[in-house]
């Protein structure tokens, strides 16, 4: 019988798929221009702010009180959801250095760590619910 907390990081689920496909079409861009790079900033924003909001609503579906990216990260680490927990709060930091202000320099860093390493844990979180979502 599914509730409405199931129903709602199934629906959670499908929005991170939305935005992660747009992040993926942006992140096959090889020498992105400003824009292009901002783009690819902009998505990856998108996409992590889903992916920590999927990690609260389903966990808040099986019990757990998790209200803030810091504590659903924390929380879904401890539960197995994701491996890297140090990994994933670099993330979030990678998230907050770009929400704010916007500095090339800075954007250019950040667009390399997304492709090197916050990308990634955004393709296991996919995998990972894909699994879930289908079994």
């Amino acid at each position: 019988m599914n509730t409405q907390q199931d129903i709602r990081w199934h629906q959670r689920y499908q929005q991170y798929c939305n935005a992660f496909t747009l992040l993926e079409q942006a992140i096959r861009i090889q020498q992105p221009s400003v824009v292009e790079r901002a783009g690819i900033i902009q998505f990856f924003e998108m996409a992590f702010e889903l992916a920590w909001k999927l990690l609260k609503d389903y966990q808040q579906a099986e019990g757990f009180e998790v209200n803030s990216p810091r504590s659903a990260l924390k929380q879904a680490f401890q539960n197995g959801l994701v491996e890297d927990g140090h990994r994933w709060i670099q993330a979030l930091e990678d998230r907050n250095l770009t929400t704010h202000t916007y500095n090339e320099a800075t954007a250019i860093v950040v667009e390399q760590k997304i492709r090197d390493e916050d990308y990634p844990l955004l393709v296991k979180l996919r995998d990972r619910f894909a699994g879930m979502i289908n079994s």
